[in-house]
C-alpha cells in the first residue's frame, strides 16, 4: 500500500507539473498575464481555454499511466512526461494553426472579459488535439 501512496504522489507531481507548463505555454501565446485575465479581470474566455488545456492534460496524464503502469513505476512515469509534453506542444501547435486560420488574433480574443466563441472553438480544438493523443496511446 505505501508503494501505491508513492506511486499516486509521484504520477500527481508530474501531472501537476505538466499543467504549470501547459499554462505557461497558453500564456505564452496570449497577451498580457493569463492568471490575472482569470482571476482578477474574470475573463471568461481566458479561464474556458486554461480550463481545456487543463482536462486536456489530464486525460493524456490519465491514458498514460492507465496503459504503461504494468511496465514498471519508471517506464510508466518516463511515458507520463513524454506524452505530457507531446500533448502540450501539439496543443501549442493547434492553437497556431487555428490563429493563422481566423481573423484577428486569437490570443487576444481568449482575453477578452466579455464572451467570445473563439474560446469554445479553441478548447473544442484543445480537447481534439488531446483526445487524438489518447487514442494513440490507447491499446
Amino acid at each position: 500500500m505505501l508503494a501505491s501512496i508513492g506511486y499516486a504522489v509521484a504520477y500527481t507531481g508530474v501531472g501537476i507539473l505538466l499543467l504549470v507548463v501547459g499554462a505557461i505555454a497558453l500564456d505564452l501565446l496570449t497577451p498580457g498575464h493569463l492568471a490575472k485575465h482569470i482571476y482578477e479581470e474574470r475573463s471568461v474566455n481566458a479561464g474556458i481555454a486554461l480550463a481545456a488545456g487543463f482536462l486536456g492534460q489530464g486525460a493524456i496524464a490519465f491514458a498514460t499511466i492507465w496503459t504503461n503502469a504494468t511496465s514498471g513505476f519508471g517506464t510508466a512515469l518516463g511515458y507520463t512526461v513524454v506524452f505530457g509534453l507531446i500533448g502540450i506542444a501539439l496543443q501549442v501547435v493547434a492553437f497556431l494553426i487555428l490563429d493563422l486560420l481566423t481573423p484577428g488574433k486569437l490570443g487576444a480574443m481568449l482575453m477578452e472579459v466579455s464572451f467570445h466563441p473563439a474560446s469554445l472553438v479553441n478548447a473544442a480544438g484543445t480537447l481534439a488535439v488531446s483526445a487524438i493523443i489518447v487514442a494513440s496511446i490507447w491499446p
